[in-house]
């Protein structure tokens, strides 16, 4: 009788209470977790956004609201002769560097990939540029492209392959090649570490086998390396668009879109026009118009990883 009476009241306890049985709801715990990410989106992220597209089609200037003016804004920058400077040199800025870092990164990846004496020590030197604060190593870079102090000119003098100063940061294409350099530096870690870890994932047996049946080198890393690597080195190259295209940092302290506008990017020129003229509506039709440009880049280079990975 002692036993079924403690069994009754154990099968009478109460139910849990109504959180805990929310909690053990893996849609509510989904929920509950995602609210922060939720938040910080929406604070960081959508409202910018938002409020970039409402000041776009007004004329709002640094303490003047502004009146409702509609496409006037995107209308008066697509006539700008320094917008369209600023639309070729993001074009040219981000192909051109991001050819040159995924080669580049390639090309380490392969040999960080081989068994030597201080692959670790080697692997995390690789990184330091990627690791320094961009400003920081973008200063250094200025002075070392510096027409008076120029570490370069200096080299160049005494191996004389040059007679004079060259003024990098004072010529137009010199400029822009400078800027270039820089941010082929800061990138190429980023390629070459994930294009490593998309190399260690490729068991070694297939190249072993290849090796074995005659194929060479070249072949073995046609055939075989570069299609299973082809996925990871679409996404990398996704990445590196995305923030080569909106680039700031390198550009505005090395050249702050000079000489004369001519290494203006998207992000340098909005800047340029919204902060330091106090043109609000103008420097934010400036983001937006890369952002159309930027979506169906983003959008061709996902359904090329989609068709890479279904194949």
């Amino acid at each position: 009788m002692a036993i079924s009476a403690v069994s009754d009241t154990t099968l009478r306890e109460a139910p849990p209470p109504r959180r805990q049985r929310l909690l053990e709801d893996e849609r509510w715990l989904a929920f509950v977790l995602l609210v922060p990410t939720i938040v910080l989106l929406g604070m960081f992220i959508a409202y910018p956004f938002m409020r970039g597209i409402l000041l776009s089609v007004t004329s709002s200037r640094v303490g003047i609201p502004g009146d409702f003016v509609g496409l006037a804004n995107f209308y008066k920058i697509f006539n700008d002769g320094i917008f369209r400077t600023a639309v070729y040199n993001t074009f040219l800025y981000t192909g051109v560097t991001t050819v040159f870092k995924l080669a580049l990164g390639l090309w380490l990846a392969m040999l960080l990939n081989r068994n030597f004496r201080g692959k670790a020590f080697t692997r995390a030197f690789i990184l330091l540029p990627f690791i320094i604060p961009t400003v920081l190593s973008t200063f250094a870079w200025k002075w070392m492209f510096d027409p008076t102090f120029s570490v370069l000119n200096w080299l160049l003098y005494h191996f004389g392959l040059i007679t004079g100063r060259i003024n990098w940061l004072g010529d137009p294409d010199l400029a822009m090649i400078s800027i270039i350099i820089v941010n082929i530096w800061r990138g190429v870690p980023f390629f070459a570490i994930s294009l490593l870890a998309g190399l260690q994932t490729i068991s070694p047996e297939l190249n072993e086998a290849a090796a074995i049946d005659g194929a060479k080198p070249w072949q073995r890393f046609w055939h075989i390396t570069w299609p299973l690597l082809l996925p990871v080195t679409m996404v990398v190259m996704l990445f590196s668009v995305i923030q080569t295209f909106a680039d700031f940092q390198i550009v505005y302290v090395m050249t702050g879109g000079g000489p004369a506008n001519a290494t203006h990017l998207f992000a340098t020129y909005a800047y340029q026009i919204g902060v330091g003229t106090g043109l609000l509506s103008e420097g934010a039709a400036i983001s937006l118009a890369m952002f159309p440009v930027l979506f169906l880049i983003v959008v061709l280079q996902l359904l090329y990883i989609r068709r890479v990975e279904v194949r």
